[in-house]
């Protein structure tokens, strides 16, 4: 308890060692809220319910996630405008708060509608304003390492699309569905609110000792508000880039069960653990590639990431035309991990080329590209799926954004040259 209590104190007074303690909370919070992506695990459970309820069949509850997606950038961008104003900790237990509500409020629901308000709307605006306050808080910690902060708390988010399944299978089993929502949204809602006990502002012009903040050509990054931004041309080319680098994940993350069964002839059982392991894959991009843009740059890294994605995707076009199933294994591990590197890169990314101050509502702005890409990706597959009777149309549109990406990622390069 002595030394315990030393190395609190040291902490306390060093808020370079400090900081990775503000790090390991926002992963915390961030493992909680990404439960968002464990949706598939409720959505047939929660279809028979409401079917059962109603007396009416309700077949699919895919919109439901793509609304909770799809409305994150609005409170985004609100809370890194009211970050400012109340401070991280406070935005943190404010979205941990609605987040928790509409866990809580969708096990109480009577009709798909309701579903929509209370899983899709609220979680997903919940979601947005702690993931945009603690990616963009954290970040501006580490302007030593934009990189690797950025991949290592959105990895906590992502990973908790492998770790949550098998808490909330197991809930479904012994509670019922709706059970699980309570239960999940009352534990989290408490693991939230103590984290965030651990979240401070990062203090204006802060660096660690020996680090001298610069843009790689030795002068100082200029802070951005988001209107500026919003006037630079490489704020669009690189919110094309996003929007093309993601697409191709949510298509393959959204529907990886389907399109397993589909392809391989296996069953759902055996399609749970591809999904498991392409979250895995996704995960270990985040973190694996926000390092190596540490070192090569994130434009040359996102080079590579296109260059990965298309070769992951054309695995998979092979395996869908009759090739070995290991080729679909490989493509579809290959294309998450491309997934989550951009994914990881970007808030840092964002962060060095608009300045770290204003990141929070930049970051959520650009995170715009991503919301497209959860709706674009799913739709074209599913819809592509439906009017072909095949898959493979669908992954050469996959591979045709790969390319365009990787165009205007060489864009990316000439303007960091000008």
């Amino acid at each position: 308890m002595f030394l315990l209590g030393k190395v609190l104190i040291l902490m306390k007074n060093n808020l370079d060692k400090r900081r990775w303690l503000i790090l390991i909370a926002a992963c915390l919070i961030n493992l909680c809220i990404g439960s968002l992506y464990a949706w598939s695990i409720f959505a047939i459970p929660m279809a028979d319910y409401l079917s059962e309820l109603t007396g009416k069949e309700i077949a699919s509850l895919s919109i439901v996630f793509t609304i909770a997606n799809g409305v994150g950038p609005v409170t985004m961008i609100a809370g890194g405008a009211i970050t400012k104003k109340i401070g991280p900790k406070m935005v943190v237990i404010l979205g941990g708060m609605l987040f928790a509500a509409g866990m809580i409020s969708s096990g109480f629901v009577t009709s798909a509608g309701l579903l929509m308000v209370t899983y899709g709307v609220l979680v997903g605006l919940g979601v947005g304003m702690v993931y945009g306050c603690t990616i963009s808080n954290t970040i501006r910690f580490f302007p030593d390492k934009r990189g690797l902060i950025g991949g290592i708390a959105t990895a906590s988010y992502g990973i908790s699309s492998v770790l949550v399944p098998f808490a909330a299978n197991m809930l479904i089993r012994m509670a019922g569905v709706t059970a699980s929502f309570k239960i999940l949204g009352i534990v989290m809602l408490v693991v939230i609110v103590l984290a965030s006990a651990f979240i401070e502002k990062c203090p204006d012009g802060y660096a660690p000792a020996g680090y001298t903040a610069s843009s790689g050509n030795g002068k100082a990054i200029r802070e951005y508000s988001w209107m500026e931004m919003l006037r630079e041309p490489l704020f669009y080319v690189m919110l094309l880039v996003l929007c093309c680098g993601a697409t191709s994940g949510m298509m393959i993350i959204s529907q990886a069960s389907p399109l397993a069964q589909r392809v391989l002839s296996i069953s759902a059982d055996a399609a749970a653990s591809i999904v498991s392991a392409i979250a895995l894959f996704n995960t270990i991009g985040r973190i694996i590639a926000g390092g190596i843009s540490d070192r090569l740059g994130p434009v040359a890294t996102i080079r590579c990431i296109f260059a990965g994605s298309i070769l992951g995707l054309g695995l998979m076009y092979i395996a869908v035309g009759g090739g070995a199933g290991i080729c679909f294994y490989m493509g579809a591990y290959v294309t998450a991990l491309m997934f989550g590197s951009i994914m990881g890169i970007y808030p840092g990314f964002t962060a060095s080329q608009f300045g770290p101050k204003s990141n929070g509502v930049n970051f959520g702005i650009m995170f715009i590209g991503f919301a497209l890409a959860g709706y674009i990706g799913p739709t074209i597959l599913s819809k592509l799926y439906l009017s072909t009777g095949s898959d493979s149309m669908a992954l050469l549109l996959a591979m045709g954004l790969g390319a365009v990406g990787l165009v205007f990622a060489f864009v990316l390069s000439r303007f960091k040259k000008n």
